[in-house]
């Protein structure tokens, strides 16, 4: 039931009118309704609309659900928001690489997206895919039959070397786990769930500490790899992200800060490979319900490469995986919301938004959405095969605009890569709960591990 209790704050005008207000306690708001049921409290908000205002922790938020004004936000008119940055909310004092390309602004923001781009080209991207299968051949050979494994744990490792040799040309395996304790204790430190992650920076809760542990290993980590590779005989000998971010400079004269520079490593080592683990993980726990659908991918992976490991040559081939990945990014959007703050008062679907207002844009929740998509719950690859026709931005698990994912085509070919290379060595069966709780953090997590059975398959052992 839609409310029709909208305010108005100036006469009549309906573009002068507020979207409709989510009930909520005195001065929390609805901080306790979101922190009992993340999930929950998406459909509870879209009971009431598709522009709704909510209050989190003293801050003002209003959620938008129609691809419509996903798209004027992102597209058509993205000068009226800016990044919300983590921390923010609670008056938190300490931010997550703010002077990475995630978060800043404006001409620094421009600059670093203009040098950045040159990394993530067509051909760049396909000369990791030897990188990327080769990193995933030998984790799945480390995996014994019977093996009882945390699979989100595990692909994290995956990408995470992946990652690290690809664009840095750097072996992370001995120093991987300063990375994966920072993914951690970001998802801790932004879990919606926990009440301390309301509170200020300086307030010394477990989380905060563990945040604060994990950010001093991994400063220490990346200078020593900024130290390494500066003494170098030749530094700008290598072909990689690292080696472009200490020499590239823009025609207007731009490079990157010290401390650019150490949030742009931040910025790729947790974003890039914490996103990509997770689709892997979601793929994995649908398709131990799936046989069927796994049955298919086999058939494809035969038919395109036989029995050799896929390149990336082979990528554009690989159609029924690409709906696989499509699906599942669909049911488990890694980002799974777009966070902004209004620059301006923003007219938005007969409703204004005003200067300051936080927003936010849920992936997840449009992408269930049953007005564009039929059985919105199940994972049923073959909805994008011939798809019926519907907004563009009911669907947009990598954002969109001018600040959408710099790294898609790289995570989208490491997907249709790994997937073959792991699943043509070992099958997985699912000790876990199918139907798992998750936790929008940092990143949509599975609120417990993701076991499963490792089962060795004989055909690239």
């Amino acid at each position: 039931m839609r409310s029709s209790a909208a305010e108005r704050s100036d006469g009549d005008d309906p573009s002068s009118e507020l979207p409709p207000q989510l009930n909520g306690l005195p001065v929390i708001g609805n901080t306790l309704s979101l922190a009992r049921d993340p999930i929950g409290f998406l459909d509870r908000v879209a009971e009431h609309g598709d522009v709704v205002r909510y209050e989190i922790a003293g801050s003002n938020f209003t959620m938008v659900l129609h691809p419509e004004y996903v798209e004027q936000l992102l597209v058509t008119d993205p000068e009226s928001v800016r990044k919300l940055r983590l921390g923010e909310i609670g008056d938190k004092s300490a931010e997550f690489a703010p002077e990475g390309v995630l978060f800043t602004e404006g001409e620094q923001w421009r600059n670093q997206r203009t040098m950045l781009q040159n990394v993530f080209t067509l051909d760049r991207i396909e000369r990791y895919g030897t990188t990327m299968t080769d990193v995933a051949a030998r984790h799945a050979e480390s995996w014994t039959d019977g093996e009882e494994l945390a699979i989100n744990r595990r692909f994290s490792e995956l990408t995470l070397s992946i990652l690290a040799k690809a664009l840095f040309d750097i072996d992370i395996e001995e120093r991987g786990s300063v990375i994966t304790d920072v993914a951690r204790a970001v998802n801790e430190r932004s879990d919606s769930s926990t009440l301390s992650t309301y509170l200020p920076a300086w307030i010394p809760t477990p989380a905060q500490r563990r945040y604060d542990r994990a950010m001093t290993g991994f400063e220490t980590l990346i200078d020593a790899v900024i130290e390494e590779r500066r003494s170098a005989d030749d530094p700008t000998d290598r072909d990689d992200l690292l080696s472009l971010l200490l020499t590239a400079e823009t025609p207007n004269g731009y490079r990157h800060s010290e401390g650019e520079l150490r949030d742009q490593l931040l910025t790729f080592l947790f974003a890039g490979h914490e996103t990509t683990s997770l689709a892997l993980t979601y793929t994995i726990l649908s398709l131990t319900q799936h046989p069927a659908v796994e049955k298919r991918l086999h058939e494809e992976w035969d038919e395109v490469f036989g029995s050799t490991d896929p390149t990336s040559s082979d990528v554009p081939k690989l159609t029924y995986t690409d709906r696989v990945v499509r699906e599942t990014l669909r049911l488990y959007p890694p980002a799974f919301a777009v966070f902004r703050t209004a620059t301006e008062d923003i007219s938005l679907g007969g409703y204004v938004i005003p200067d300051g207002t936080n927003v936010t844009i849920p992936q997840f929740r449009v992408h269930r959405d049953p007005r564009f998509y039929d059985d919105p719950e199940a994972f049923d690859p073959d909805r994008w095969d011939d798809p019926p026709e519907r907004p563009e931005y009911a669907y947009f698990p990598f954002g969109g605009g001018p600040r959408h994912c710099i790294g898609m085509r790289f995570a989208m070919m490491e997907l249709k890569l790994v997937l073959p290379t792991v699943l043509r060595r070992v099958g997985f069966e699912l000790l876990s709960d199918p139907d798992p709780e998750l936790a929008p953090r940092a990143t949509l997590q599975p609120a417990e591990d993701v076991r499963i059975r490792v089962r060795a398959t004989p055909s690239l052992r």
